[in-house]
């Protein structure tokens, strides 16, 4: 559906040794490799069994997604208008890293894509020529499908990915764990999340992405072959598909290994910018009043449909309709979750639930339904007035629909110059950061795995994209985005019922704020407290007091605890120390202290990453423990620090019944 681009470090291809969690690495490696190695050497099998695949999942387990993708909207929205909503995405002293504008631009970002591009004008003209239930071309079918293209792209799509990105910001952010998946799951199964579960989380996250990746790119690579043969008379042949796959995964690959991740940034800036050049192009050349007014009414019906849609299953009357279309878009926004997911989480630091679960749910779906809207309804007016035969043309080409709708429009070989250029520039972006988000997961979040890993999945992304146009293209890509996304579906509830234990922990008095942690039960008096609350602190005297304080502190409580037979050990350099308390089945106990940088609040509308650099900062000493929020302990005594420490060790022990 989206392609944004992650943020990553400022030079990715620091080392050349590898970098990896092996049991997630390998073991996706060779499942996608082998995936890969079937359908090449087995096409017509693979498609079969794609075919036959899909039928038992549509038939077996589509109960399962409609319930499932319904409770998660019904959950984000619970989130939303619940006492939870107010827990912020981070300390409860913290502040959101972008201003509104630039946290709406980046969100209005991640909702563009190839998905867009593609079905922007064949899913609604396909609703309208081929209802799933009643007459096709009439009013009421052009009517109905765009409440079903609305449905498919709405609220539902989004509240997925809300899912996924709120619980990596939240474990990540406020309790200090990994930016990973498995971290979700930590209030269930402790520290369990670093053994097998836990990988086998990942690998379902890795499998996931990588299929949802993939078919994106093949129905990218399916409209730039109908572009092609619009503009320059290519035939549009699986031969011709391979080798523009092979191209475009080329550049992709490129844009890899030189590191050009600003650029790409940049790419996807100008994305956004042609996009709505082509949007305000259609909408201006065509009947504006009569789109703006579809719009309206398009949102009306679609919230006063929205509830019996999302559980029609068409029990009573049964068609293929219901899993080519609806388990499809569940199943790809599932398997594009962990992307998306990633992506919204990074830049959504400070906020609170509830803004985050509101401006998530509503931002990108006006755009899309705008969007949708405009491409669609255009297409389907010309449709009914006979200007041109779209739903005729397209019945058994999809990729074509959006270039018969610009063919009736002026201009024609510039807008389907422009929109076949997007799909290529988007192709590039996606491989580029989808590859940058599976290599976080299979890296264990390292701070500069080396850039052939990324080279490696680009590529991977590629060829599973190629092998399912081979065995089956647009059957085989549906097939794909469904069956990859049903274990990660199972994964996800555990992911809201962990989610919902961690919010109910701090609703019941775990200490989890700021004011808890830096003087309550340490012995500070209340000068002392407010001295630190006001006080900036330069990165040099944060250091001093890793040093001077913090590491005597921790040195001796390590001491005393190998006097008790435990095997404490302690990491340090100048901006960490990390204690570490190992204890067999029962888990690790962590304390972490870490210098970490603040900016002072800015105003500015948009605030770019050399801006933020150039800002003033201030530094503090932060306390990490797995399952709790990061806590102040700047300025602190070393009694006062072996104190707060001591806490967090008994309540560890309390937790896993060792005390």
């Amino acid at each position: 559906m989206s392609e944004p681009v992650p943020e990553e470090s400022p030079d990715p291809g620091v080392g050349r040794r590898m970098q990896v969690n092996p049991p997630v690495f390998f073991v996706s490696a060779a499942l996608i490799l082998a995936f890969a190695l079937f359908g090449a050497l087995l096409p017509d099998q693979a498609g079969r069994m794609f075919g036959a695949v899909q039928a038992v999942i549509v038939e077996d387990f589509g109960w399962f997604y409609i319930l499932a993708v319904a409770g998660f909207l019904l959950f984000v929205i619970f989130l939303m208008l619940s006492r939870y909503g107010d827990v912020k995405l981070g300390p409860d002293d913290s502040e959101p890293d972008y201003g509104y504008l630039s946290w709406f631009a980046m969100l209005f970002s991640a909702g563009m894509g190839i998905g867009l591009i593609f079905f922007g004008v064949a899913e609604p003209i396909q609703h309208y020529a081929l209802p799933p239930v009643g007459e096709g071309r009439t009013i009421e079918a052009a009517r109905q499908a765009m409440v079903l293209t609305f449905f498919h792209w709405g609220l539902h799509a989004w509240a997925i990915y809300i899912i996924v990105g709120l619980a990596l910001a939240y474990f990540a952010f406020r309790r200090g764990l990994p930016l990973a998946v498995r971290s979700a799951l930590y209030p269930l199964i402790g520290e369990r999340i670093n053994g097998p579960i836990g990988h086998a989380i990942d690998i379902f996250a890795v499998l996931g992405t990588m299929f949802g990746v993939a078919t994106s790119l093949g129905l990218g690579v399916l409209q730039v072959n109908a572009g092609f043969g619009y503009l320059f008379g290519l035939p549009t042949s699986t031969l011709a598909q391979l080798v523009l796959i092979a191209v475009i995964t080329g550049m992709a690959t490129v844009s890899v290994v030189l590191g050009l991740d600003r650029g790409v940034k940049r790419l996807s800036e100008l994305n956004i910018i042609l996009a709505v050049i082509l949007l305000a192009f259609i909408l201006f050349t065509g009947s504006t009043v009569f789109l703006l007014q579809a719009f309206v009414q398009n949102i009306g019906t679609y919230l006063s449909e929205v509830v019996p849609r999302t559980f029609r299953m068409y029990a009573y009357e049964p068609n293929p309709w219901l899993g080519d279309w609806t388990l499809f878009y569940w199943g790809w926004w599932i398997a594009w979750s962990p992307f998306v997911g990633m992506f919204i989480a990074r830049i959504s630091r400070g906020r609170t639930i509830r803004e985050f679960v509101t401006g998530v749910l509503l931002v990108p779906v006006l755009f899309t339904f705008l969007w949708m809207t405009v491409f669609g309804n255009s297409a389907i007016a010309l449709d009914l007035a006979g200007a041109a035969p779209i739903a005729d043309t397209v019945a058994d080409n999809l990729p074509i629909a959006l270039f018969e709708m610009l063919d009736a429009l002026p201009l024609t070989a510039i807008t389907s110059g422009l929109a076949t250029l997007l799909v290529i520039t988007f192709f590039v972006t996606s491989a580029d950061s989808g590859s940058l988000v599976i290599d976080i997961i299979t890296s264990g979040d390292a701070e500069n795995p080396p850039v052939w890993q990324r080279v490696f999945w680009a590529l991977c992304a590629g060829t599973v994209a190629a092998v399912l146009l081979v065995a089956g293209g647009l059957q085989a890509l549906q097939t794909a985005a469904i069956a990859s996304a049903l274990p990660f579906a199972v994964v996800m509830i555990f992911i809201c019922y962990g989610l919902l234990r961690a919010l109910q922990m701090e609703a019941t008095g775990f200490p989890v704020g700021l004011a808890t942690a830096s003087g309550t039960g340490t012995g500070m008096g209340w000068q002392q407290r407010l001295s630190s609350i006001l006080r900036f602190h330069g990165r040099g005297e944060v250091r001093g007091f890793l040093a001077g304080t913090a590491r005597p502190a921790l040195e001796a409580v390590a001491a005393q605890m190998r006097e008790q037979g435990l095997s404490p050990e302690l990491a340090e350099d100048e901006d960490h120390l990390d204690l570490t308390v190992p204890h067999g089945e029962r888990g690790m106990f962590r304390y972490a202290i870490r210098v970490r940088a603040f900016r002072a609040p800015t105003f500015a509308w948009a605030e770019t990453r050399r801006t933020q650099d150039s800002d003033p900062q201030h530094f503090r000493a932060l306390v990490y423990t797995e399952g709790d929020q990061p806590h102040d302990v700047t300025g602190f005594t070393n009694d006062q620090l072996i104190n707060d420490l001591l806490q967090r060790y008994a309540r560890f022990r309390q937790a896993r019944r060792m005390a």
